[in-house]
């Protein structure tokens, strides 16, 4: 009895050590994309730059926590919310990570030449990028709760940031079409917003995971008003 006592309590301790593994490598990103859009906002090389370095730390964190994920399943073979709790955390990092490639084609952006003097183009930016953190803050503060109500929320609030977007991507087409010249940087600062939004699509499938993980019901491909009903 003993004996089973301990295994069960190295197991919980096993888990919230990856939980807080986890948190870690969201606090990370969400830096990352605050010193990416920093870096962008001010075309500021040296920041850009730290950005870019900063991704390999982001990388192995994903690596580490996947490896460690597969070693419990393999030694502990988990039944019910454990098991989901452990799939919902390889999937949430894969979407961390790719958001952590996101800031760095943000920062990409920022270390651009092309961009010099072009400031007008990037204030179209700063709305979507302050949305986008916002987000991403929000996103994982309902991971550390495993709150789906809020997960719920977040996902549907999604289409304001969407629809930010392609706001912007109209606005920068006119740009292009007045001024055949500005094109170069105008397609730059598309691609720069692009990453941006790619963020919020990011965060959504992280929203899913944890409706997944609380309520043992997978959301994803389904409509607002479906995720809503699975949550009664």
């Amino acid at each position: 009895m003993n004996h089973n006592r301990h295994i069960s309590g190295q197991f919980n301790a096993e888990l919230e050590d990856i939980r807080h593994r986890v948190m870690h490598m969201g606090g990370l990103v969400e830096r990352q994309l605050e010193l990416a859009l920093d870096a962008l906002g001010s075309l500021d090389t040296e920041i850009a730059q730290q950005v870019i370095d900063g991704d390999r730390s982001v990388n192995m964190l994903e690596v580490s926590i996947d490896e460690e994920c597969t070693r419990i399943i393999a030694k502990r073979q988990p039944a019910a919310s454990d098991l989901r709790l452990i799939l919902a955390i390889s999937k949430i990092v894969s979407d961390l990570e790719r958001i952590g490639d996101a800031c760095v084609r943000i920062a990409k952006s920022a270390l651009d030449k092309k961009l010099n003097n072009q400031q007008p183009l990037l204030v179209s930016i700063e709305t979507l990028g302050r949305q986008a953190t916002k987000t991403l803050h929000a996103t994982l503060d309902a991971l550390a709760r495993m709150d789906a109500e809020s997960a719920l929320m977040l996902h549907k609030s999604d289409a304001k940031l969407d629809k930010e977007y392609e706001g912007i991507i109209r606005q920068l087409m006119t740009y292009m079409m007045e001024d055949p010249r500005s094109i170069p940087a105008v397609l730059d600062v598309i691609w720069a917003a692009r990453a941006v939004e790619r963020v919020g699509d990011h965060c959504k499938n992280i929203c899913e995971y944890i409706i997944y993980f609380v309520k043992g019901k997978d959301v994803r491909h389904r409509s607002y008003e479906d995720m809503e009903r699975g949550l009664q």
